[in-house]
């Protein structure tokens, strides 16, 4: 009898039905956070083709974090969403980052340890501040555009 080996790490691992919050524009642009933040998770050094891989791994999440951020920024001061302050300073501090990261990888000076470092705080930071923050302005922004409460519908996990 041969052991089952475990499955091949991949983003879908990370990225399920639990983290949907029931305003579809969010859920997918949360959707693509986890996919580019686990290319991020994935980058190995060595190799001659690394540096390009880690470059464009790093542009592709500061490119992502800039249009969501911005996207949600946006949604909030476009409909007065009460509680924006707090969660635009998030996002900033998490934008700081990424572009230290990236400024180390550009210049030479981070490897892939860097890049899975980071990964890994984003992933510890994102399930918090989407169940508190971005649950909250998903909820507002259906109130605003559908008329009620977000509803969620979710596939059972085997």
């Amino acid at each position: 009898m041969s052991a089952k080996l475990p499955p091949t790490p991949t983003a879908d691992l990370l990225w399920s039905d639990e983290r949907l919050l029931g305003f579809g524009p969010m859920d997918r642009t949360h959707e693509d956070f986890y996919r580019l933040a686990f290319d991020l998770l994935t980058c190995h050094d060595g190799g001659a083709g690394y540096a390009a891989v880690a470059r464009r791994a790093i542009a592709a999440f500061e490119a992502h974090a800039v249009a969501h951020f911005g996207e949600e920024e946006r949604w909030m001061q476009d409909s007065g969403f009460p509680a924006a302050g707090c969660h635009v300073d998030e996002h900033a501090a998490v934008l700081a980052s990424v572009r230290e990261v990236r400024a180390a990888v550009d210049e030479g000076r981070a490897g892939a340890d860097l890049l899975r470092r980071l990964a890994e705080h984003l992933f510890t930071w994102f399930p918090a501040h989407a169940d508190y923050m971005d649950s909250a302005l998903a909820a507002w922004m259906c109130k605003r555009t559908l008329g009620g409460q977000p509803v969620v519908l979710r596939r059972q996990r085997d």
